[in-house]
């Protein structure tokens, strides 16, 4: 009885979970008309391909951003692993001097941060990082303390000391343990917080609205928002001129709402399933306090 009623939550909980993406999608197909008059719905009364019709005709411009953002998501998120990773590691050696005192100030970022003008005047006067690709790598994503105290925990709980000093035995170098042992055990907790990154980098559109004025830099963010914004100014403001405003008045707003949601999150779905078996283990060991 105990494990019917538990399958039964979980297939109510996995339904609660794809129902979202599913309408999401269907959505995205249908005609404008059929939304005004019925809403978000399983079952539209119209299908219609205008939203990907709008959008097919900014195909270049979109290309150039998915283009941007794949590039941006891979670096970031490969440094960032790397850099929270090299930290990590003295972090969960007991032979570190001053172990505690470095793991306070990982944790102390947690709590305090700068504000968002002094970043942004650090980030533009002394960095000059003002519409270039590292403004959209660096500023809050490139690691954080939440990652590498999650990594420390996991280097220390789940790495086995003996293998470590087996290998001073043998004469390896800090640098050899470190790649050639710990890293191929750490697997699981790469995976998640490699996941994590990902998502940061490939969701961001905050540093883009910042620090970048050059459309011909904007990430697929960055972009799928000019181009709502767009969109809501022609509707919204009759004095853009009579075509501009007939234009707008005919474009599948809502529609297009959808299928930006859709272009956005597709590619994190195709790519979540490679990550979800280490995710949950990585996750739960690497929190377990140490």
């Amino acid at each position: 009885m105990n494990q019917t009623a538990l399958n039964i939550f979980m297939v109510v909980l996995t339904a609660a979970c794809l129902l979202p993406f599913l309408l999401l999608i269907i959505s995205s197909f249908a005609s404008e008309q059929s939304i005004i008059k019925l809403g978000y719905t399983f079952f539209p009364s119209e299908y219609s391909l205008e939203a990907y019709k709008y959008l097919w005709g900014e195909s270049s411009s979109l290309l150039r951003a998915y283009g941007i953002t794949i590039l941006i998501t891979v670096i970031g998120t490969s440094v960032g692993l790397t850099i929270s990773a090299l930290l990590a590691y003295p972090l969960s050696r007991g032979v570190l001097p001053f172990k505690y005192f470095f793991s306070f100030v990982v944790f102390f970022t947690l709590l305090f941060n700068g504000g968002l003008v002094p970043t942004y005047l650090v980030y533009t006067e002394i960095f000059h990082m003002k519409n270039t690709l590292l403004a959209l790598i660096i500023p809050g994503l490139l690691t954080n303390g939440f990652f590498i105290l999650l990594i420390r925990t996991y280097f220390a709980t789940s790495i086995p000391v003996p293998i470590i000093e087996s290998a001073y035995i043998d004469g390896a170098s800090e640098y050899r343990i470190f790649f050639s042992i710990v890293m191929p055990l750490s697997l699981p907790i790469l995976a998640t917080i490699g996941l994590m990154l990902t998502i940061a980098y490939w969701n961001d559109w905050f540093n883009g609205l910042i620090y970048l004025t050059e459309p011909r830099l904007f990430s697929i963010q960055n972009l799928l928002n000019r181009m709502l914004t767009n969109i809501q100014f022609l509707q919204q403001n009759s004095f853009a001129g009579n075509n501009a405003s007939a234009i707008a008045a005919n474009l599948p707003t809502n529609a297009v709402r959808m299928a930006m949601a859709v272009i956005g999150v597709v590619p994190l779905l195709c790519v979540y399933p490679f990550f979800q078996k280490y995710f949950v283990k990585g996750l739960v060991v690497g929190a377990v306090k140490g």
